[in-house]
C-alpha cells in the first residue's frame, strides 16, 4: 500500500544522549547563538502496545500532585486509517512508569493530533481533530482498484475491516462529524468528562496557559476569512472567543493558493504578548511571528532559519525559552533550540533523540519538572517494519 503522507491528507481535509550538529550557513545568517549541552538520561517507550500505530503526543503535568499526563492518538493500523481514537496514559513517578491507555473518544471517524492543557484550576483539556481522509486518500482507491479486477494493495481481511469500520455512520452523518476540532473537558482528573465541545481551530498540541487564569488556543481554523487564529478562554475552557487572526492570507501565491502554513504553537510572553510559531510547509521550515497587542495585530510570519516543525514552546525556569521540533531530513530526529531574548534569536540546533528509520515521526513536546530536568514526548518506529510508539526522554540542560 502506498504510504500517505501528513502533507496529503492535511490538504484535502483542510486542518490543518546530547549532540551538538554542525549548523549550516543559512542558519548562521538569522543570528543563532552557540546551543548549551544536554545531558539525556533515558528514553523509553511510554505505550506499551506495540501491536498499534500511535502518534502525535502532548505532555501535560499536573502542578499540585506532579502527575504526567500524555495524549495521543492510538489504536491505529498507520498514519492514515479509520481506527484513530483518543487514549491518555498517566505517570505518577517522573515518567518511570506509565498507565494503561484510557480511551478517552473513539468517534465513527479517525480521531487525530491529541492536545492536553492542564488549566490554572486543575481542569484537564483534551483537543483532537476529525478526518475522513482515510476514505478519499486510501479506501476509495483500493475499492476503484478491485472494480476494475487490478490487485489491491491490502489484504482481504483488512479491505474488509477498514469498510465496515467506514459504515459504522452514512454519508450524511460524515459531514457533522469529520474534518471538525473537537475539545474534551475534565474537572475531576479524567475520570469524568463533560459533551465534546466544537471548537474553532485545531492545533496538535492544543491549548495553552496564559496570565491571570485565561487559557489561548492558537490554531488552524477559518476565522474573519483567515486560515490562522487564536481564541482565548476567561471560565476555565467552558467558552471561547476569537482574540484575532494571524493575516497570511496576503501571501496568496500567484496561482492563488494560499502558502501551507499551519500548526502554530504559541506561548504568551507577558500580559498580551504572544509569540506563535508556524510550520510552514512549503519552505520544510518553522516560521514565527509576534503581537504585541493581545492578538489584535501580528507581525509578518517570517523565517527565524530552523529546518523543520512543528515546534512546541515552553518558558524555562529560568526564563529562557524552548523550542522543541520534529526533524524530517536525514537523520530523522527531534531538536530542540533555546532563545535568551524572547524569541527573537534562536540557538544553534542541539539533537535530542538518536536517529530513526525514518520521517514519519515527531511532534516533541515538553513540560520541565521542579528539579529543573525535562521531559519530551514524541512519536517514532523502531525499524520500518514496525508500527509508532510514544517516546519519552527524560534530559537537563548543562
Amino acid at each position: 500500500m502506498k504510504k500517505i503522507t501528513r502533507r496529503d491528507m492535511l490538504k484535502q481535509t483542510g486542518m490543518a544522549a546530547g549532540m551538538i550538529l554542525s549548523v549550516p550557513a543559512y542558519i548562521q545568517a538569522y543570528g543563532a547563538t552557540k546551543a548549551p549541552k544536554i545531558e539525556v538520561e533515558r528514553i523509553q517507550n511510554v505505550s506499551n502496545q506495540p501491536e498499534f500505530f500511535y502518534g502525535w503526543p502532548t505532555v501535560a503535568r499536573r502542578k499540585d500532585n506532579g502527575e504526567l499526563i500524555v495524549t495521543c492518538s492510538g489504536g491505529r493500523q498507520q498514519h492514515v486509517c479509520p481506527f484513530g481514537r483518543v487514549d491518555m496514559f498517566r505517570s505518577y513517578d517522573d515518567g518511570k512508569t506509565w498507565s494503561w491507555p484510557q480511551t478517552i473518544y473513539d468517534g465513527p471517524t479517525d480521531d487525530r493530533d491529541s492536545g492536553v492543557c492542564i488549566t490554572d484550576q486543575g481542569t484537564l483539556l483534551v483537543t483532537t481533530f476529525t478526518s475522513s481522509f482515510y476514505y478519499e486518500g486510501v479506501l476509495e482507491k483500493e475499492i476503484n482498484r478491485r472494480k476494475a479486477g487490478i490487485k489491491g494493495r491490502m489484504t482481504d481481511e483488512v479491505f474488509e475491516r477498514w469498510q465496515a469500520t467506514h459504515r459504522r455512520i452514512n454519508d450524511e452523518q460524515r459531514k457533522n462529524e469529520a474534518d471538525k476540532s473537537w475539545m474534551f473537558r475534565s474537572e475531576d482528573d479524567g475520570v469524568n468528562w463533560d459533551a465534546r465541545q466544537k471548537i474553532a481551530v485545531s492545533s496538535p498540541h492544543g491549548p495553552v496557559t496564559g496570565f491571570n487564569g485565561r487559557i489561548l488556543f492558537f490554531g488552524t481554523g477559518w476565522i474573519n476569512k483567515e486560515p490562522l487564529g487564536v481564541l482565548a478562554s476567561v471560565d476555565d475552557g467552558k467558552s471561547w472567543n476569537a482574540l484575532g487572526t494571524i493575516p497570511v492570507s496576503k501571501y496568496r501565491k500567484p496561482d492563488g493558493k494560499f502558502p501551507f502554513w499551519n500548526e502554530p504553537h504559541g506561548i504568551e510572553l507577558s500580559p498580551g504578548k504572544f509569540l506563535v510559531q508556524i510550520r510552514n510547509e512549503d519552505e520544510k521550515e518553522t516560521w514565527q511571528t509576534e503581537s504585541e497587542d493581545d492578538g489584535k495585530t501580528w507581525s509578518d510570519p517570517h523565517s527565524i532559519g530552523v529546518k523543520g516543525f512543528p515546534s512546541f514552546l515552553l518558558r524555562l525556569k529560568d526564563g529562557r525559552l524552548l523550542m522543541t521540533y520534529s526533524y524530517r531530513h536525514e537523520p530523522y530526529c527531534n531538536r530542540i533550540r533555546i532563545s535568551e531574548d524572547e524569541g527573537k534569536s534562536w540557538s544553534d540546533p542541539i539533537r535530542l533523540s538518536e536517529p530513526g528509520p525514518e520521517r514519519d515521526l515527531g511532534y516533541p513536546s515538553t513540560v520541565q519538572l521542579p528539579d529543573e530536568t525535562l521531559i519530551s514526548v514524541w512519536y517514532e518506529a523502531d525499524t520500518l517494519e514496525t508500527p509508532t510508539s510514544i517516546r519519552m526522554a527524560h534530559w537537563r540542560l548543562v
